[in-house]
Formats: C-alpha cells, structure tokens, sequence
C-alpha cells in the first residue's frame, strides 16, 4: 500500500512561480521536482486564479461576508416570522 504524498503550500508556490517563469518547458519543472506534469499546471492555474487575491486590499472580502452575514440574518429574521406567526395563531384559536 502507497501512502499519498502531501505537499507544502510553500512548494506549491515554488513550482507554481517556476512554471509561471516560462523558461522551462513543464515536464522539466516535474520532473525536476519529481511530480505529475499535470499536477505542476494544476498549481500552475491556481496561482494564476489566485493573484487577484494577492493584489486586492481585503475589501471585496469584507464586502462578501458582510452580503453574507446579512443573507444569513435575513434568513433567520424569516424564520422567526413564521414561527412567531404559528405559535400567535395557536394562542387565539
């Protein structure tokens, strides 16, 4: 039985910035480093997809669960409704 190999966020990186450089090709990245070449491009697109995050000042994500703590408040607020709606009609019948 093989045990699965966990790779540090930090190596990721590394690979990730190394593959994002373009002066070798991938498959000398992974091999260099001894993974998947798919593996090296997956790291490859997620650092890609992830350097807005890099560059923003955290507003959008103070914006997002501020959008998401009110949902969720509105939600509970609708909840309470109903059940003090219910257990009203209960009380005058």
């Amino acid at each position: 039985m093989t045990t699965r190999l966990r790779f540090t966020g930090d190596f990721k990186a590394r690979v990730a910035i190394e593959a994002l450089r373009g002066d070798k090709t991938i498959q000398e990245i992974a091999s260099k480093h001894k993974v998947h070449p798919n593996q090296v491009s997956v790291w490859k697109q997620q650092a890609i997809a992830g350097l807005s995050e890099v560059f923003s000042n955290g507003t959008d994500r103070e914006r997002q669960d501020h959008e998401s703590e009110v949902r969720d408040l509105h939600a509970k607020i609708g909840q309470l409704t109903v059940e003090r709606d219910f257990l009203s009609n209960g009380l005058k019948r």
